[in-house]
């Protein structure tokens, strides 16, 4: 929905709940996508958006409150009795009923549960014991099988059956009898077969599953390197047990970015929503901190000990600042891709990646080299020479900050340590120390033999 159109609702939609016109709202809201309907929601104040919240059917009621925003969400909750709130979690698929609960009050989601009948309270308990970023914490028990020795016209009737159940179905899942799974059905060769063929003659053996167990990143990592809409979930003895689809891996995957990007910056990825004590705010990003003042302290002595020669020639301090935030960018960079590599694909192709960034480094430092190199000379000295030493000086800042970009990550990550958390600080410290000493020593050293 454009956002001049979402504009437009939202004022019809506000002056109608003023008037109270629940017929017209009605109509209005019938024809607009869950998605939407969550955003314009977001967009209201408290009350009038309870009054539209509770206009809705139960049905399109669960598939708004999946969208919504947690903060919304929480709100919404609050407002709202039990009797709701229990209509709305039996529309939901069973694993985003047991993500709703488990943000409730432990008290209210018991109450919840009590009024779910006992098969959808039994679905919900076996869900909820997993833990939350885990293939068990996103997997829902929806999902449709077939025996081996069943024929195609007994497989599409057991399809039929689960129509009602299954919201989506992407691939048929064959077991044998002891629920053990065996292989996997498009439902493309399961229509265009013979209707008396067995299933066990046209099943793809190669099936890609995961444990229970299995990180959730790792399960994102799988889905998209097999090209998978849907993955199996299975227990140690390869029974299965559930199916993640698409739509809870691209939420993992966002979240998992979210996450990456805040612990970048230094932060929790709770305190954004959230209120956080100051004291566990500090706790979190202190450490880096040090790590920082210590090598910005030796940066500073390495100043020190270039002295005298600063003194010889001022031009040189000139470049400092420039040497080292194109050093950090550099760096910054490379470490960025690196830590998202590692978070979706694994550290597996580190080589590949530290050549690759050594020479996408190399072909800009040697553009950024050759810019100010022509710069230096145009506007700050008549030696050429003493331009060639800058720029020379600024390639080799950046290629060595790529460098220490990409292996930081990948240090960090054998030693089980966050790289998305630690690696800002080492880039940014070790360019401040070895970008100084290699900028300084180069200049230093054309001063005291060619000046």
């Amino acid at each position: 929905m454009e956002s001049q159109d979402r504009k437009e609702i939202v004022e019809n939609l506000s002056y109608l709940i003023q008037v109270r016109d629940t017929a017209k709202l009605k109509n209005l809201i019938v024809d607009i996508h869950p998605a939407d309907l969550a955003d314009i929601l977001s967009e209201m104040e408290e009350q009038p958006r309870n009054y539209l919240f509770g206009l809705l059917e139960s049905e399109t009621a669960s598939n708004v409150m999946i969208e919504l925003d947690e903060v919304t969400r929480n709100e919404l909750v609050e407002s709202m009795g039990l009797d709701r709130l229990s209509s709305i979690v039996v529309e939901m698929d069973s694993d985003d009923a047991t993500d709703i609960l488990a943000e409730l009050p432990k008290e209210t989601a018991e109450q919840v549960l009590f009024r779910l009948d006992h098969e959808e309270r039994a679905e919900v308990e076996k869900l909820i014991v997993h833990e939350e970023d885990t293939a068990g914490g996103i997997m829902a028990l929806e999902f449709v099988t077939v025996q081996e020795t069943d024929t195609v016209d007994e497989a599409i009737q057991k399809i039929r059956q689960k129509a009602q159940e299954v919201d989506e179905i992407y691939t048929v899942y064959v077991t044998d009898q002891a629920r053990r799974l065996t292989g996997v059905l498009s439902l493309k060769k399961l229509l265009l077969s013979k209707h008396n063929m067995l299933i066990r003659d046209i099943m793809n053996r190669d099936v890609i599953s995961v444990t229970a167990e299995k990180d959730q990143e790792d399960v994102a990592t799988i889905v998209r390197r097999y090209d998978l809409v849907s993955v199996p979930v299975v227990d140690h003895a390869n029974r299965l047990v559930g199916r993640i689809t698409i739509d809870d891996i691209v939420d993992v995957l966002q979240e998992e970015a979210n996450e990456d990007l805040s612990r970048m910056a230094g932060i929790d990825e709770d305190e954004i929503p959230q209120e956080m004590s100051t004291f566990r705010i500090s706790r979190f990003r202190l450490p880096w901190l040090l790590i920082a003042f210590c090598g910005e302290v030796v940066s500073a002595f390495i100043l020190k000990s270039f002295q005298a020669s600063l003194e010889q020639i001022v031009a040189t301090a000139f470049f400092i600042p420039l040497i080292m935030a194109m050093g950090g960018n550099s760096g910054i960079q490379a470490s960025t891709i690196v830590v998202r590599s590692i978070a979706v694909e694994g550290s597996s192709d580190r080589w590949t990646r530290l050549w690759r960034e050594m020479k996408v480094s190399l072909f800009n430092g040697l553009i950024m080299a050759l810019l100010v190199t022509l710069m230096v000379n145009v506007f700050f000295t008549d030696d050429p020479l003493f331009g060639l030493v800058i720029g020379v000086s600024m390639l080799i800042v950046m290629v060595n900050a790529a460098v220490t970009g990409t292996v930081v990550p990948y240090v960090l990550d054998k030693y089980d340590y966050d790289p998305a958390i630690a690696t800002g600080p080492f880039i940014t410290t070790s360019n401040d120390v070895f970008g100084l000493l290699i900028y300084l020593t180069l200049t230093m050293g054309y001063i005291r033999y060619f000046h």
